[in-house]
Parts: structure tokens; C-alpha cells; sequence
């Protein structure tokens, strides 16, 4: 006969696969689940469960413990023998055995699949149901504390299959589950190492960063001028170039805010003087120079400055709209491979190159003309100058023709151009440009700016891109960084004066269209540009006028101890560090007036007294020829008077009479022959 069912005793089994995927599955799975005792509302995990769990099966076990002792009867052995006979039967798992005797109402089995059990011979009803009662509430505990009896063994549903949700999962949703716990797991009981863990790391970074912080201000506390013998450690060594930049970034937050974060007992001038030297050292420029961009620009300002010069432009190309458009050209050069953008709203014609695999310079539409390879900043002044159909306009310094194209391409191949340039090599180029770009209506000059309203007069409009010592295109030219001093600016500042006269002299200020002149340097010097401008408003009947441009910083109308017309806030300033371009100064004029104004005895005064001081060399020339030859004359005159007298004079100063023989005539005087009309 096979073992009997106990209908009274019955395995409870777990959800299977359908179950959970259904909807009411977490409904069902709740009258399997014991209630939670404590009503935090925090979601446990899987671990904590097992250990509240476990905790649980625990007190159920001495709670039975302590009933068996009650009921039990020394004197019933056989009864124990029977529930010890049953204890040790082997359990229905993949070859699991109970390891010794054990308690009653314990289960040595996890598996949810039901397991024959045999009945003891002799047993009494009676004690068959208290055991099967006591069994019966230890198995609600043993079912919630399923799997923490030290075996690892997964759940099986009735058909064998294992019943754990991680083989259902992807990898992903797996790790995301694990990612996802470990965040719940802060909160959970077991989870108290790890939140001590997290807690001590973050207090250690925190702690990490307050040191930091703290090293941080020290430094920027500490920051001590260094001793003369320091500086001479520096300079017998190659230069530490980061400790120098380091220094110079400390420097400038003390000058910001010299009262707070200066050292005692030392003078701003000390602190200045040595940033001029670690700038020098660092960026590579005269002594001369730094001096004059401190002048020029607040301290932050001149690092930002000093920066982009060590960096190139962007190059930019401007649009040959004679020939093409700016549409039709832009997909032309992005065929070839070349990454270009629109320069910006305020051009038309303009295209910024980032990067290329062919030569700009070489490509078809370059030798087909095109386009022309133009700085940014180049655009500006024709932009000002905005010239008009069938006007005559001068170019005083056109090479090498970008701007002279520029004007032809706006007035569309009509009127005159007259190119001019003091040079004769530079204007093969331009002759090159012009032919290539398709201008037909540029006459070339080869004359000196000074005097060319001796030679033509009338025009409409003048372009005055004047000579200047370049420090506005440091980043095109790095030599401008040692190799020019202060008689430099001062000859380039007499000359663009000279330039600006003339040119305002070759302007025809009773033009219906026209009567402007633009006066543009790629200098930032203030003796370049408002300087000149404001000399040029004194000699000349001209005024100042908007140059049309929207963006670029005024120009000064005050510069230390020099004042200026207030006229000046029309001209623009253009620098590389604020707007990405070659450092440039633009001024327009308007003509009201053909006639020279006269100097007063004043204003003559003045000059004389200011030419010493500010006048070049080249200024100063003729005054020391003039003195020379006022020394001569004065010489001249003296050595006249020492000298004898020579012979021809004493001669006739002193004649003596011939002697006379007695009855001689005295010689007769020669007569002129008249003739004259007898009648």
C-alpha cells in the first residue's frame, strides 16, 4: 500500500510565471505573503525581507519549542519516536536531506511540489491533529521564510520551472534592477554599512574640497611681491613660464582690488612695474609698448588683448558679386571640401573658412575671380565710405586693391576709381587683383598722398587708408612686438596728418552725393587715430558724421592728459578680442567748406611751443634747416664786413688821376649811337 495523502495538511505553493505577468498577480501573491509588521511605508528589498523573514521564523521556532514542552509526556516514547521517524525523512528536493533531528512544525523541504508523507503505525487521532494544528502554524512561518534556511535553491511552480524573476529579465533591466535597489537599499535596514560607507566617502570629499578651498584662499592671501634677489634667481635662469603666468594672474586680482589684497607696506607702482616685466617676459613685447596698451586698456582687458594676439583670425573671403553670388560660391567651395560659414549679418558678401583640403588661394573660382581673400576688419571702411554710382572717388593708398575692388564691385563697374600708391612694386599687385576680380572702371596712379591735390582735385569721395605702425595685426606680424618704439609712432602720427589734410584737400565739398572722407588705420595708438582726427578738425572745414556701422566701442574723446573734440564718440574702435578681428580705427568726415581756414596768431603760438615736444624728426628737419641758414646769412654778413677791400674796388673807389702832359685832351667818354629820323 502507498503512503496516504494528508488532506488536512497541504503544501502551499507559490505564483508561477502566468501569475505574475498577470494583472491581479499582486492581489494573489498577497494572501501568500504574511502582513507587514511595521507600518513605515518604506519599500523593502529582497535582502531585508529575507532577514525579517528569518527573524520571524525564529520566534515562531521558540514559540513551539516552549508548546512542545507543555504537551509533551515524559512517558510517550513511542509517540517521539514517530515524530523523529517522520523528521528524518528525506526531503522531496534534488537529493536533500535534513541534517539530524529536528524540531517538529520545521520543514526541511523549500519545494512548492507536493511530497508523500508517511504516518507512523499507532498513532492516535487525537495527537494527529494537534500536531497536524501546530504543524499547520509553522508552516505559515516556514512559507514566509522560504529560502533562508541556508539553502540557495529557487522556487519551483507546478510544472518544474524555476520561478525566479531575474531569469525573465534582459541583462539591462537586471542591472537596472541591481542599480535601483542599491539606491533603495539606503534607507533599509540592511543597507546601514553602506550608507556609513557613502556617508564617510562624501564626508571625506567634502572635507577634500574645504582643504582645497582653504589651500585656495591661502594663496591668493599669501601672494608676496618677491625680493630683488628672487628676481635675479629668475633672471641668471631660463624663465619658469608657468610660474610666471601664475604670478601674473595673481598680480591682477591684487591691482582689482589693490586696498584689500595688497601687502603692507608696498606701493601699487611696485606691483605695475613688476606685471610689465612678467608680461613682457611671458608674451614677448618691448618695454615701450606695454606701456603704452596699460595705458590703453584696463588690466583684464590687456591679458584678454595680449591672449588673442597669439592667435590667428579667422580667414575670411568676400564675394566677387560682379561675377557671382555669395549662394552660388558657398556650395562651389563646400563641393570641394571647404567648411565656411556666413561671416555675420552686418556683411553681405563675407565667408568665414574654418577649415579646408584644398588651397583657398589656388582653387578655380580664386583664379576665375570670384572671390578675394579680405580680412574682416578690411570690409569696414568701404562699408563706411558707401560709395555710389557714377562718383568720382580716390583711393590715396589702395594696395594691394581689396578695398579698390570692393568700391568697383559696389558701384558696379561705373564711374572713376583713381587707385593711388607711393609704391610702384605694390601696385603690380594691384593691377593683378583688379584684372582678375573683372574692375574696368580704376584708373592706377603712381603718386605721393602729400601732394596729390597739386595734381587732381573734385572727387566725390576719399579713401584714406593711412601708413601706421601696425599694432592692431600683432597676430599677421609678431615683429611689431620688439621692433617698434616711440619715434616710430610719432613719425607714422606726422604723416597720416600730412595724408589726412591732403586728402580732405582733394574732396569737392559742393558735390551733390558725395563730400566725404574716411580716414581708417589698423593701429589702436590713440597719436594714430583720434589724435590725427582731431588735428585734421582744427585745420580743415570738416565735421565728424556716423559711420554706419552698428557695433564696435567709440573712440575717445579724453586720454590722460589729452582732451579731444567730443565729436570722437562717432569713430569706432575695433579690437581682436572682442570682436574676432584685426585691431582697426574708422572715422568719417563731411567736407562743408572748400576753403582753408587761417591759423590765428594764437593757434600759431601753440604749435610752435607743442611741435618740439610732439613734432618727429622728421618735423623738426626743416626748422634746423632754417636756423642753419639764418647762422649762414649772419656769418656771411660778418666775415664781408672783415674782409679787405679787393683790388677792383679799391680801384674804382680810389682812382687817382693820370698825370696830364700840358696840351693834352683828357680821354672822351664813349658815346652811344642814337638814331634818329631826319627829315
Amino acid at each position: 500500500m502507498g503512503r496516504k495523502l494528508d488532506v488536512l495538511r497541504k503544501e502551499k505553493r507559490g505564483p508561477g510565471r502566468k501569475a505574475r505577468k498577470q494583472k491581479g498577480a499582486e492581489v494573489e501573491l498577497a494572501k501568500f505573503l504574511p502582513p507587514a509588521t511595521d507600518n513605515s511605508g518604506n519599500k523593502l528589498s529582497s535582502h531585508a525581507r529575507k532577514r525579517a523573514a528569518k527573524r520571524r521564523m525564529e520566534s515562531g521556532k521558540t514559540q513551539a519549542r516552549k508548546n512542545l514542552l507543555q504537551l509533551k509526556k515524559p512517558t510517550d516514547k513511542g509517540e517521539m519516536d514517530g515524530i523523529s521517524s517522520t523528521a528524518e525523512q528525506p526531503s522531496p528536493q534534488k537529493g536533500g536531506k535534513c541534517r539530524g533531528p529536528a524540531p517538529l512544525g520545521t520543514l526541511c523541504s523549500l519545494s512548492l511540489t507536493p511530497a508523500k508523507r508517511s504516518q507512523p503505525a499507532g498513532d492516535n487521532e487525537e495527537e494527529r491533529l494537534e500536531s497536524s494544528e501546530s504543524q499547520g502554524d509553522e508552516d505559515v512561518d516556514a512559507w514566509e521564510s522560504m529560502g533562508d534556511d541556508g539553502s540557495n535553491e529557487e522556487m519551483v511552480d507546478d510544472y518544474g520551472a524555476s520561478s525566479s524573476e531575474e531569469e525573465e529579465l534582459l541583462p539591462i533591466e537586471q542591472a537596472a534592477r541591481k542599480q535601483k535597489s542599491g539606491r533603495e537599499g539606503l534607507s533599509e535596514d540592511g543597507s546601514e554599512e553602506e550608507e556609513e560607507r557613502v556617508s564617510s566617502r562624501s564626508k571625506g570629499q567634502e572635507e577634500e574640497e574645504d582643504t582645497d578651498l582653504q589651500l585656495n584662499m591661502e594663496i591668493d592671501e599669501q601672494f608676496v611681491l618677491p625680493s630683488g634677489e628672487e628676481i635675479e634667481k629668475e633672471t641668471a635662469e631660463p624663465p619658469d613660464l608657468h610660474l610666471i603666468h601664475q604670478r601674473i594672474k595673481d598680480n591682477v586680482e591684487v591691482l582689482q582690488d589693490f586696498r584689500v589684497k595688497r601687502e603692507a607696506g608696498r606701493a601699487r607702482q611696485e606691483y605695475l612695474t613688476l606685471l610689465r616685466q612678467d608680461l613682457a617676459a611671458y608674451y614677448s613685447y618691448s618695454d615701450f609698448l606695454l606701456k603704452k596698451l596699460m595705458e590703453l586698456f584696463p588690466l583684464p582687458e590687456l591679458v584678454n588683448f595680449l591672449e588673442s594676439n597669439e592667435v590667428p583670425r579667422p580667414m575670411t573671403l568676400r564675394t566677387n558679386t560682379l561675377k557671382t553670388r555669395r549662394r552660388d560660391l558657398a556650395q562651389a567651395l563646400i563641393n570641394r571640401g571647404v567648411n565656411l560659414d556666413p561671416l555675420g549679418k552686418w556683411s553681405k558678401t563675407g565667408l568665414v573658412v574654418y577649415d579646408s583640403s584644398v588651397p583657398i588661394g589656388a582653387t578655380p573660382e580664386y583664379l576665375a575671380g570670384h572671390y578675394m581673400l579680405q580680412g574682416a576688419s578690411s570690409l569696414l571702411p568701404v562699408m563706411a565710405l558707401a560709395p555710389q554710382e557714377n562718383e568720382r572717388i580716390l583711393d590715396m593708398c589702395c594696395a594691394p586693391g581689396g578695398k579698390t575692388s570692393y568700391i568697383a564691385q559696389l558701384m558696379k563697374n561705373t564711374g572713376v576709381i583713381l587707385a593711388n600708391d607711393s609704391s610702384a612694386e605694390r601696385l603690380r599687385s594691384v593691377v593683378g587683383n583688379l584684372h582678375r576680380l573683372g574692375v574696368t572702371n580704376a584708373v592706377l596712379s603712381h603718386c605721393d598722398g602729400r601732394q596729390f591735390p597739386m595734381v587732381l582735385g573734385g572727387f566725390d569721395r576719399v579713401l584714406l587708408d593711412a601708413p601706421c605702425s601696425g599694432t592692431g595685426v600683432i597676430s599677421k606680424d609678431p615683429a611689431v612686438k620688439t621692433n617698434k618704439d616711440e619715434r616710430d609712432v610719432l613719425r607714422c602720427a606726422h604723416l597720416q596728418k600730412e595724408l589726412i589734410l591732403s586728402a580732405i584737400d582733394s574732396v569737392n565739398a559742393a558735390s551733390e552725393t558725395g563730400g566725404y572722407i574716411v580716414y581708417c588705420t589698423c593701429s589702436i595708438m590713440v597719436e594714430e587715430n583720434e589724435w590725427v582726427v582731431d588735428y585734421a578738425l582744427k585745420k580743415r572745414n570738416v565735421r565728424l558724421v556716423p559711420t554706419g556701422l552698428d557695433f564696435g566701442k567709440e573712440g575717445f574723446t579724453r586720454f590722460k592728459e589729452h582732451r579731444f573734440h567730443p565729436s570722437l564718440k562717432s569713430t569706432r574702435r575695433f579690437y581682436p578680442h572682442t570682436h574676432n578681428m584685426d585691431g582697426f580705427f574708422i572715422a568719417k568726415l563731411k567736407k562743408f567748406s572748400n576753403a582753408i581756414p587761417k591759423m590765428q596768431k594764437d593757434e600759431e603760438s601753440t604749435v610752435e611751443t607743442a611741435s618740439p615736444a610732439s613734432a618727429p624728426e622728421v618735423a623738426a628737419e626743416p626748422q634746423l634747416k632754417r636756423k642753419k641758414l639764418e647762422k649762414l646769412k649772419v656769418t656771411t654778413g660778418q666775415k664781408k664786413q672783415r674782409q679787405p677791400p679787393s683790388k677792383g674796388g679799391s680801384v674804382q673807389r680810389h682812382k687817382r688821376p693820370f698825370p696830364q702832359r700840358p696840351g693834352a685832351r683828357p680821354p672822351a667818354r664813349k658815346q652811344h649811337r642814337v638814331h634818329t629820323n631826319r627829315q
